[in-house]
């Protein structure tokens, strides 16, 4: 069972290596110009591919590149046996990845957090205003 678990991520990985590349190098389509692979997940008998990808233009652009890249599947598939000798090239499907968007989220929230906790911290060390002073501010 192990060689079989690391041979299927061999797979995956090669997968998501020459995919990027034929991104990259070969589709022309300008949708598909700014995105990331970020994963991509294969059925155990190799007949379909979910690959995950994240962009560089935000989640507005996404059902462009979707279709750009549901569009080029077909020339991505055929090359991918080209590349890749298994038996079956697998289906691939494209799922936006929002776990990179979410992530800035997260650190964007944790770093207003901070800065929040280390303002009420400095207003708490603070010196409070000398109101002790018997002669109304006024020195001799």
């Amino acid at each position: 069972m192990p060689k079989e678990y690391s041979r299927s991520q061999r797979v995956v990985e090669q997968i998501r290596r020459e995919l990027a590349e034929l991104i990259r190098l070969e589709v022309k389509d300008p949708r598909v110009g700014f995105i990331t692979l970020t994963d991509v997940e294969i059925t155990p008998d190799y007949a379909h591919a979910k690959v995950f990808f994240t962009s560089m233009t935000g989640a507005g652009d996404v059902p462009e590149i979707l279709q750009g890249l549901r569009r080029a599947s077909g020339f991505l598939r055929r090359e991918l046996g080209r590349r890749i000798r298994i038996h079956t090239i697998p289906e691939l499907h494209f799922q936006y990845d929002r776990s990179v968007e979410e992530g800035a989220r997260l650190s964007q929230l944790i770093d207003t957090v901070v800065r929040e906790d280390e303002a009420r911290h400095q207003d708490e060390a603070a010196p409070a205003p000398d109101s002790a002073s018997d002669d109304d501010g006024k020195h001799a």
